[in-house]
């Protein structure tokens, strides 16, 4: 898998929105810190535009994409925010000249479209991290995490034990993001194959019998098959109906995972979070669940 060049001091930047529409207040604490930082912060021009929930028309958000894209000045392009609208865009945006100058995509939730659709049909690495939208209220060690991974440096996670977790080591190259995202992206091209990787998975304001469906769908599509392991990160805001479901989101996941053998870490700090750690997906990473925690290493 390649990955793009690290930045350094006085690289541009882009900020545009692929998804929901955002605000320049909403915004402002990502230029503030990603200037601090040393970046010259470059706005799409479309992206305080509005069509509805949108940040703009789809010609708009795909136009700013895809010059931020095509400019080689620019050697990152964050996503301001999720949502929905990823999708409505990946069949349009001309990747020729990415592929020959790959840049950080960064971003997570609905930006889990460009993370898939790119490593699998490109072999190039991104940026599964903090948006614009969440600077304001991100930690410190989220915020320096995706300092990190923009500048080169190695990262290395550890997170405490779970009474859920299976107990293993692997490698392997990581792959996944947002499980409802991956739920409708399968049987399309830019389904990820997840066969020797270590699958990581997140989510927000699903229905317990969603996850249920969704995790049923990664079964029963392959995707579950053949893994070097499992990373649960934030499952975040669960709902439920009025006769209750009768189960939690980890019991659902444990449920579907008992005929697996792989390694598997609840409780990852990543996904919608605060705690919300950088992850380079399609890089190769080392996963060890262990008694006193589980690491994870770059």
């Amino acid at each position: 898998m390649e990955k793009p060049q690290a930045l350094k001091t006085g690289d541009k930047v882009s900020i545009i929105s692929t998804a929901r529409k955002i605000s320049l207040e909403e915004v402002q604490p990502a230029i503030n810190l990603l200037t601090d930082w040393g970046l010259e912060v470059v706005l799409g021009e479309n992206l305080f535009a509005e069509d509805h929930q949108f940040a703009g028309t789809k010609v708009q958000r795909l136009a700013d994409l895809q010059q931020a894209l095509n400019n080689d000045e620019i050697k990152a392009v964050f996503c301001a925010r999720g949502g929905y609208g990823t999708v409505q865009l990946i069949d349009e945006i001309d990747f020729s000249h990415f592929k020959k100058q790959p840049k950080w995509i960064v971003g997570y939730s609905d930006v889990t479209v460009l993370h898939n659709h790119i490593n699998q049909n490109f072999g190039i690495a991104t940026l599964h991290a903090t948006m614009p939208i969440n600077f304001s209220t991100n930690t410190h060690k989220a915020l320096q995490s995706l300092k990190d991974a923009l500048f080169g440096k190695t990262l290395n996670y550890q997170c405490a034990s779970h009474p859920y977790n299976r107990l293993g080591e692997a490698k392997g190259e990581l792959v996944g993001g947002n499980l409802s995202i991956l739920y409708s992206l399968t049987g399309t091209v830019s389904q990820i194959n997840t066969q020797g990787k270590i699958l990581f998975l997140e989510d927000l304001d699903e229905y317990l019998y969603h996850i249920d469906r969704m995790m049923q769908n990664l079964k029963r599509a392959g995707m579950l098959n053949g893994l070097k392991g499992l990373l649960i990160g934030g499952m975040t805001d669960m709902n439920d109906n009025i006769i209750p479901y009768g189960h939690t989101v980890i019991d659902i996941i444990k449920s579907i995972l008992a005929e697996y053998d792989f390694p598997v870490a609840f409780g990852f700090p990543a996904g919608h979070l605060a705690d919300n750690c950088a992850l380079i997906m399609g890089d190769e990473v080392v996963l060890k669940v262990e008694e006193g925690g589980t690491t994870l290493t770059f």
